[in-house]
C-alpha cells in the first residue's frame, strides 16, 4: 500500500493513506505529497456488544476522514477493512474497490464478517486479487461485478540499493544460510520448515536456517528446533529494519507457507538473484516460480519433498547458480512501473484522473 501510494505521489497525484493502526506501529516511509490519517481504532474488542459499537466507531470514522479527502477512488486493502469501508461508503458517489491480499479460500475468517463481505462485495465496483487462481472467488462473491487480477509489485531492484547496515546481519551465522522471511504465524509454516530442515542438516554441516521476523510462534519455534535437534543451525533473527542486507549474505531462500496471496518476500529474494525453493501453494508461489527455470516448487505441506529439495540445491553449487541466474527476472515481470501501469489502467477507465 506505501509503495503504491508513494509512486502515485511522485507523479503529482494527492493520496490520503487511512489507517485504524496508530501512528506508532507505521514501518514504511511515505512521499511527502501522500497524506497520512491515523484513526488509532485497531484495539481488540472484549465482547461482542464492546465490538459491535467499536465496529459502528471505526465506520463513522472512515466516512468522515473519506469524505474530506473528497476522493475520485477509494482503494481498500484487507478483508474486515473492506467491510468497514464499504459500510462507511454507503451512498457515495465516488468508486470504491476493494483488494484481497491473501487467499481467501484459505484464510478464514469471523462468520459474522464473512457474511458482510458477501453481501457487501457487490457493492464494489471491482474486487481485486492477486492471482488467477482466484478470480473465479472473486467473481462469485462481486456478483459478477468487474475483478481485477493485479500481482504486487517489485520496487526496482532491491538489492541493488544501498540500505543502512542492519546490526542483526552482524551476528549471522558461519557458513552457507538458507533464509526465510515472513511473520511467525502458522500459516507461514517454519514449523514445517523446521521439520524439512532437520532431515537435511546433518548431512551438509555447515548450513545454517535464517528466519526473519516476529509474532506470536516465536517462542513455540524456538523450542520445536530444540526438540528436532537443530537449535545450533537455526537463527530466529526477529523483524530487521534491512532484511536486504541479509538475503544479500544468503545462499538459499525457502517459502513455506501453508497459503499465500502473492508472497513479497519470494519476489524480493529472488530479486537478489537467490536460488528459491517454495511450497506451490493454490495461490501466488506457482505465478512467480517458473519451475526448473528460476526457482523449485514441491507439493504443498509435503515436508520430505521440501527437504529433498532443500537437500539437492544445498549439495550443488552449480544447480543454484544456475537458477540465480534467472531468478532475478522476476523484476521485469513484476515491476512497479509495469505493475502500477495495469492499475493506472483500470482506474483511469473509472475516473479519467490518474496522472501516470
Amino acid at each position: 500500500m506505501a509503495m503504491m501510494a508513494n509512486h502515485w505521489g511522485r507523479n503529482n497525484n494527492d493520496v490520503t493513506v487511512i489507517t485504524l493502526q496508530p501512528r506508532s506501529t507505521d514501518f514504511y516511509q511515505l512521499h511527502s505529497r501522500v497524506k497520512r490519517v491515523s484513526l488509532d481504532l485497531a484495539h481488540v474488542s472484549p465482547n461482542l456488544l464492546s465490538a459491535v459499537f467499536n465496529n459502528w466507531r471505526r465506520v463513522r470514522r472512515l466516512h468522515k476522514e473519506i469524505q474530506r479527502s473528497t476522493p475520485d477512488v477509494v482503494i481498500s486493502f484487507m478483508d474486515t477493512t473492506n467491510v468497514l469501508t464499504l459500510l462507511a461508503t454507503v451512498g457515495s458517489s465516488f468508486p470504491v474497490i476493494v483488494s484481497e491480499r491473501i487467499d481467501p479460500r484459505q484464510h478464514r475468517i469471523n462468520w459474522i464478517w464473512a457474511g458482510l463481505r458477501r453481501w457487501l462485495y457487490r457493492r464494489a465496483q471491482a474486487v481485486v486479487v492477486q492471482s488467477e487462481s482466484m478470480r473465479s472467488w472473486a467473481g462469485a462473491i462481486s456478483h459478477k461485478n468487474a475483478v481485477w487480477v493485479i500481482p504486487n509489485p517489485l520496487n526496482g531492484t532491491p538489492c541493488d540499493a544501498q540500505g543502512k547496515s542492519d546490526r542483526s546481519h552482524s551476528a549471522l551465522p558461519d557458513g552457507r544460510l538458507i533464509v526465510a522471511m515472513g511473520r511467525l504465524v502458522p500459516q507461514k509454516g517454519f514449523d514445517l520448515l523446521m521439520q524439512a530442515f532437520a532431515q537435511c542438516v546433518h548431512k551438509v554441516h555447515d548450513w545454517s536456517l535464517v528466519i526473519l521476523g516476529d509474532g506470536e510462534e516465536s517462542g513455540r519455534l524456538k523450542m520445536l528446533a530444540a526438540d528436532l535437534g537443530i537449535a545450533a543451525h537455526v537463527s530466529l533473527a526477529g523483524k530487521v529494519d534491512q532484511p536486504l542486507a541479509i538475503l544479500k549474505k544468503a545462499h538459499l531462500f525457502t517459502l513455506s507457507s501453508r497459503y499465500e496471496g502473492f508472497p513479497n518476500a519470494l519476489l524480493e529474494a529472488m530479486a537478489c538473484g537467490l536460488p528459491v525453493i517454495s511450497f506451490d501453494c493454490e495461490s501466488g508461489p506457482r505465478e512467480i516460480i517458473r519451475d526448473g527455470i528460476d526457482g523449485v516448487l514441491v507439493p504443498p505441506g509435503n515436508v520430505s519433498a521440501l527437504a529433498a529439495a532443500m537437500e539437492r540445491l544445498m549439495l550443488d553449487d552449480e544447480e543454484r547458480r544456475r537458477l540465480s541466474l534467472r531468478a532475478a527476472e522476476v523484476t521485469e515481470r513484476f515491476g512497479l512501473e509495469r505493475i502500477m501501469g495495469i492499475w493506472n489502467v483500470h482506474l483511469n477507465q473509472l475516473t479519467g484522473r490518474i496522472r501516470q
